[in-house]
């Protein structure tokens, strides 16, 4: 296999790449390249693929695990890291061969044109993606070298933020109402429609709406609303909640649309270097290496390989159909492309598992479903006739952000204590009661009284109770 190249190969390759990529009609923000040693890559991976982040010892916790496990041959690095900015920025090995940078490149112009196209990215403000957490990390040290401040203070404000990122907003396509907007709205709604027969129907009563509580309606993105609404935290704490939310803003669309991304990213780079008539030797490393990366992974799902043969298997079902699916979907020149295209546009992996994964596709990767059972670990599910919806509807649940509960803010002036209320939206999952209790006393951190927590545990309603005193739990009436 080919080792040896300089920056003119990458820049040919880059170049010739780039050309494809535009022929194929990938729409891609202005790239660069950075080349860095397995050292820099630790680095960038321990930041989350930031070249600027703010300090907290988290990051330094991951960046000695992952050098541990590199140094001892536990795990390997990536080939490559792509951060979602414009201009984009991707970091490329300089260990590795020539025929793995040319993939790696092509596989970057994949994620770039599904950064800059795909919906779930378009509040993420590419262009000040760099700027952003740069001017973040000067704010927090900011903060940790005040005098009157310092890391002491600052560190269990981060600690906490961190622990309750997620719990925000997942679909930014609603827009979200102000205060008085909201209390409109549910003004409007209890108002009684006007009704032509009103002498034949009971008069509706009208159930005034409590305009007094805050939030009027649920709230989702709950550190904003603990910066908002709890009037002891300091400016420096409030912007350090922000610093934190705007930070998850970035990472949340990539966690919502992995198996799309890595995919979409794979399908292009094979493409691209098919239609390059790469020689001999590169061709060859390019088959082994394209294997590696998308090849089935035993006891769990590989990103890659299933989102490949989704984007394979759409294409198919509209330039090839077979005579059962002609029927619904008909043959056309270039309906494949234009519906991949499509889909890379509108889709999240949990609507795109919905729509696009199949009974068939399901049956030839061999898709299962298992669970422990003592020591064990027993398989549940098989993709027959019946099982396929099961496993099917399990990974829709659990894809993107389908792992983390939705809690959302009921009332900030809960009881005689101004208790904040939060409600779990349960969807057949328990909370396990030791996260929830470690997560409750972050938000407890925050909002500095007391929390409480509705949610259903083993089938009955129960309100987990946090406050000085630790947690305890209530069931609730039915």
């Amino acid at each position: 296999m080919a080792t040896g190249w300089d920056v003119k190969d990458l820049e040919y390759w880059d170049a010739r790449i780039l050309e494809k990529a535009a022929e194929f009609g990938l729409d891609c923000y202005p790239q660069e390249f950075e080349i860095c040693d397995h050292v820099q890559m630790l680095g960038y991976m321990a930041y989350s693929g930031m070249p600027s982040h703010y300090p907290h010892w988290s990051y330094g916790k991951a960046y000695e695990k992952l050098k541990t496990l590199y140094d001892y041959g536990v795990s390997g690095l990536p080939y490559e890291m792509v951060i979602n900015s414009n201009p984009a920025l991707a970091y490329l090995m300089r260990d590795n061969s020539l025929a793995l940078q040319v993939l790696t490149i092509a596989h970057v112009y994949g994620h770039n044109d599904f950064f800059k196209n795909n919906f779930t990215f378009r509040n993420t403000r590419a262009e000040f993606t760099l700027s952003s957490f740069k001017a973040h990390a000067t704010r927090v040290r900011r903060y940790v070298e005040d005098p009157s401040i310092g890391i002491d203070k600052v560190e269990p404000i981060l600690d906490a933020a961190h622990a309750l990122s997620l719990q925000c907003r997942r679909n930014l396509a609603i827009k979200k109402l102000d205060l008085e907007a909201d209390r409109e709205r549910l003004i409007d709604a209890a108002r009684p429609r006007e009704d032509p027969f009103y002498a034949l129907h009971r008069r509706r009563d009208y159930h005034e709406p409590d305009l007094r509580k805050i939030p009027p309606s649920p709230e989702e993105d709950l550190l904003l609303f603990i910066r908002d609404y709890n009037p002891f935290l300091a400016e420096w704490e409030k912007d350090l909640l922000t610093i934190v939310h705007e930070g998850a803003q970035y990472f949340l669309p990539q966690i919502e649309t992995k198996i799309m991304n890595e995919g979409w990213a794979s399908y292009w780079h094979r493409e691209i270097l098919n239609s390059l008539d790469l020689p001999q030797e590169l061709q060859l490393e390019f088959l082994v290496r394209h294997n590696q990366v998308v090849r089935p992974h035993e006891g769990g799902l590989n990103p890659y390989h299933l989102g490949l043969k989704l984007w394979d298997d759409i294409r198919r079902r509209f330039d090839e159909p077979t005579p059962e699916e002609s029927q619904e979907f008909r043959r056309s020149p270039g309906e494949g492309r234009r519906q991949i295209f499509e889909a890379r546009r509108a889709d999240r992996d949990a609507s795109f598992l919905r729509r696009f994964l199949t009974e068939e596709l399901m049956r030839e990767m061999d898709l299962f479903q298992y669970q422990p059972k003592g020591n064990d670990l027993v398989i549940s599910e098989v993709a027959d006739d019946e099982g396929w919806k099961k496993i099917k509807e399990t990974l829709v649940k659990n894809a993107g952000m389908g792992t983390v509960p939705v809690i959302k803010v009921e009332d900030s002036g809960y009881g005689d204590n101004r208790a904040l209320y939060l409600r779990h939206d349960h969807d057949g999952r328990d909370l396990h009661l030791e996260y929830a209790e470690k997560t409750l006393g972050y938000v407890h951190r925050l909002w500095g009284r007391e929390v409480a927590l509705e949610t259903t545990i083993g089938g009955k309603r129960t309100l987990l109770v946090f406050n000085d005193q630790g947690l305890s739990t209530k069931s609730l009436k039915a």
